[in-house]
């Protein structure tokens, strides 16, 4: 019996060796694939985890966004007022001076400058604090991700205050610019126009277009700067300003400023400034569009689109209405305007797309 099996195992040796073989090599095969498995299921997991991390991180730094807005909102008007204050001409009107008619073409200069500033200020400090705080948030989240091991912070906290007191600039210098440039706008368009002549709501928003264009485009008087140089100075006149004795934070802070400035001067913050100057200036006519209601009673059947644009005011009864809107577009308190803009998807697309420019592992290697 066992002479018979031994030359049965003899005759078929080959097969045996051959099925040992296949046998073993599949067993470890199998072995190999399921570690691969296991390690591609580890990677995977892993990657979500991260990308939950990023994504939880990004929507705690948009509401940080959004709270940081509306706190500087405040500081913003005050600023306005400060420079554009109709209050004290409104009072002087009061004492019955015999310049009355040269203070109401004041206010009337004054009164749409500050509004319009507002609406442009508003819009560039929502755009720009997007970009500033997802850019430190993105590498925040890298500090708090990967330099747990003793590397150097990448936004440590002193670089980070320093970055963003840049936003003084849209505060101060930027500021006063823009309604230099605002103004000469509004004297070269309403200047003409007689406080006793009537405008409706569409002939509102030909005269705001106007402006808009001298100022977006450049007033022929005036040399023309592009509207990301409000929001943040020349690169030459940082620099200049930190030449002597950088420190290492000084050169970190100037690397972030520049990578800002570079964001600003893009296509697509261009187009999202855009889109939110756009969508202000129509939430702006939309208040107005309250005061050019017809009587009640009207038995007007026309539409009510037909009916505003049917409804006109003397130009000194719109300058208390437009004087007052600054008070609504500059609100701390969250208005319908301030909402409108925080809500654009354009906004939340492109701060999406700093958020993840700056919160790759790549950066660090830049």
């Amino acid at each position: 019996m066992l002479s018979s099996t031994w030359n049965f195992i003899k005759r078929h040796k080959r097969k045996f060796i051959f099925t040992g073989v296949f046998v073993g090599g599949v067993y470890l095969l199998g072995k190999y694939a399921q570690r691969k498995i296991q390690e591609m299921q580890e990677r995977e997991a892993a990657e979500y985890i991260a990308q939950a991390r990023r994504q939880f991180h990004f929507e705690s730094n948009q509401r940080t966004c959004n709270m940081t807005v509306l706190s500087m909102l405040p500081t913003l008007r005050e600023a306005i007022i400060h420079h554009l204050n109709s209050e004290s001409l409104t009072a002087l009107l009061k004492t019955k001076p015999a310049n009355k008619l040269e203070i109401w073409e004041d206010i009337k200069i004054i009164s749409f400058t500050r509004s319009i500033v507002a609406v442009y200020s508003t819009c560039m400090l929502v755009v720009l604090l997007r970009v500033q705080l997802n850019i430190i948030g993105g590498y925040l989240y890298l500090d708090n991700s990967v330099t747990k091991n003793g590397m150097t912070p990448l936004a440590p906290p002193d670089v980070q205050q320093q970055y963003l007191s840049s936003i003084q600039h849209l505060l101060g210098e930027g500021l006063i610019e823009l309604i230099t440039v605002v103004k000469k706008a509004v004297q070269e368009v309403l200047g003409p126009v007689s406080l006793k002549q009537s405008l409706s709501l569409q002939e509102l928003e030909q005269q705001l277009t106007q402006i808009r264009q001298l100022v977006e485009e450049g007033c022929s008087s005036s040399k023309h700067k592009s509207l990301s140089w409000y929001m943040m100075p020349d690169e030459e006149n940082t620099l200049a300003s930190q030449a002597c004795g950088l420190t290492e934070n000084d050169v970190t802070t100037i690397k972030l400023l520049n990578e800002t400035r570079d964001m600003l001067e893009s296509p697509d913050f261009t187009t999202v400034l855009c889109t939110c100057l756009s969508r202000g200036f129509i939430r702006f006519l939309d208040n107005m569009s309250e005061f050019f209601r017809p009587p009640q009673g009207d038995s007007n059947p026309s539409s009510t689109p037909d009916r505003l644009s049917h409804v006109s005011l003397p130009l000194a009864k719109i300058i208390p209405i437009i004087n007052g809107q600054i008070h609504s577009i500059c609100s701390e308190i969250p208005s319908h305007f301030v909402q409108d803009l925080l809500l654009i998807d354009q906004v939340k697309e492109f701060a999406a797309n700093v958020y993840e420019t700056f919160s790759k592992l790549q950066e660090l290697q830049n």
